[in-house]
């Protein structure tokens, strides 16, 4: 089965406002085997969401709307689905009163305009909203021929949430055959979407029953592999086997089979080996050890370290002689690999990174150009350093960096 959300919202499509009701309708109907196929984002006029709606119920089995039940008059969800299946509007008596006596409770005015909330599609059934005015709208008819579900759910997370688990879940899983959808997320780190497809796809092309898609990001691949089976353990058993062979053929460039983030399993290492780690950061400005500190209990592993941005910084906090920086550069695989090597003295952590670098868009030159960043890793024994030439804006250039740098603690506590 099919689905097709709406949200609808004129301030949804504006740069201020964005839909995250979906999201949560999303994970619960993959719960019961329901594959969401589009979203669709649809502004406050009648004729727009009566398309909308007409276009999912032509290719979807089940569509559901968002908002638009309230009592303005751009609140006109109802109308337009009663324009899209041919039918009229009712106002439901029962409503009208729970209406009167929610407002005498709390000593509102009722306006005519709330009365609207109480219009109902003709063959709909009510969902109740014990937290809010608006009730939602259950639809099971008939379009072009074929049997369609629809909802009509209100818009504020507070009370769409409720709803949809008490009312709709248990209608869904007493008309849907049985579905599981079994899912595992593989990630990889500083390997190409090209590449990386180009050695994988052989593999995923042999199991049309499992939805592959690849997300790319800055140094790192996503990799989605969803199964859909009547049994549960034909399911599992399908993805499970998909993810083993392109785990075996990316080897150690997967670091994550169930979608750890890479910061989580460099700190999975440190903890499990019992060692440390500290940073020295110039052109990522501290981005690397946000990184690191969003995980809860990172304090284990990660000690701390320095933004050393000026130069006198790098000599004073990482003991960077100053005759380096001036013989090579800030911007050097030597001063790169000093920095790695005086935070981890600084600090008496394990490891030690040092990042520098020329995050642009200003300060490149033809020699040392924007986007040419050194990322060293110091035991205190070896010094690995990287020179990369990352493309793209600042953020995406010192986002790579960070990605960089955690791949090569990630490798050195492999």
């Amino acid at each position: 089965m099919k689905c097709e959300i709406i949200a609808i919202g004129s301030e949804l499509l504006t740069p201020w406002r964005q839909d995250t009701n979906s999201l949560y309708l999303t994970e619960r109907l993959n719960e019961i085997g329901v594959v969401v196929a589009f979203k669709t984002i649809v502004g406050d006029r009648r004729k727009d969401l009566a398309a909308a709606i007409r276009t999912a119920l032509g290719r979807t089995d089940i569509v559901i709307t968002m908002g638009g039940l309230g009592p303005t008059e751009d609140d006109l969800t109802r109308e337009a689905w009663a324009d899209v299946l041919g039918t009229k509007l009712k106002r439901d008596a029962d409503i009208v009163g729970q209406l009167y006596a929610r407002a005498a409770q709390r000593r509102w005015t009722l306006t005519e305009n709330n009365l609207k909330q109480a219009d109902m599609l003709e063959g709909a059934e009510v969902l109740e909203n014990p937290h809010g005015t608006a009730p939602g709208q259950w639809l099971d008819t008939v379009f072009a021929g074929h049997r369609k579900l629809g909802m009509l759910l209100p818009g504020p997370p507070r009370e769409i949430k409720p709803m949809f688990d008490q009312q709709c879940m248990p209608r869904l899983r007493a008309v849907l055959p049985v579905r599981h959808i079994a899912t595992r997320t593989l990630k990889a780190a500083m390997i190409g979407e090209s590449l990386c497809d180009s050695r994988i796809a052989p593999i995923y092309t042999q199991y049309p029953d499992v939805e592959t898609t690849i997300l790319a990001g800055a140094g790192d691949i996503q990799i989605t592999l969803m199964c859909r089976h009547p049994r549960k353990e034909h399911a599992e058993a399908r993805v499970h086997e998909l993810a083993s062979r392109i785990e075996d053929e990316l080897d150690d460039f997967v670091y994550s089979s169930q979608g750890e983030g890479l910061e989580q399993i460099v700190l999975y290492y440190l903890e499990m080996r019992g060692a440390t780690l500290s940073v020295a950061e110039s052109c990522t400005g501290g981005m690397l050890a946000q990184r690191l500190t969003s995980v809860s209990g990172s304090s284990r592993s990660f000690l701390g370290g320095a933004v050393v941005y000026s130069n006198e910084l790098k000599t004073e906090f990482a003991g960077v002689p100053e005759e380096l920086i001036e013989m090579r550069g800030a911007v050097s695989r030597e001063v790169a690999a000093a920095l790695a090597e005086g935070i981890r003295r600084r600090c008496s952590s394990t490891y030690g990174v040092g990042i520098t670098g020329i995050a642009g868009p200003t300060g490149g030159t033809e020699e040392k150009p924007v986007g040419l960043v050194y990322i060293a890793l110091s035991d205190g024994v070896q010094t690995e350093v990287v020179e990369k030439n990352f493309a793209g804006d600042r953020e995406r250039v010192r986002f790579y960096a960070t990605q960089q740098a955690l791949d090569m603690v990630r490798r050195r506590l492999m």
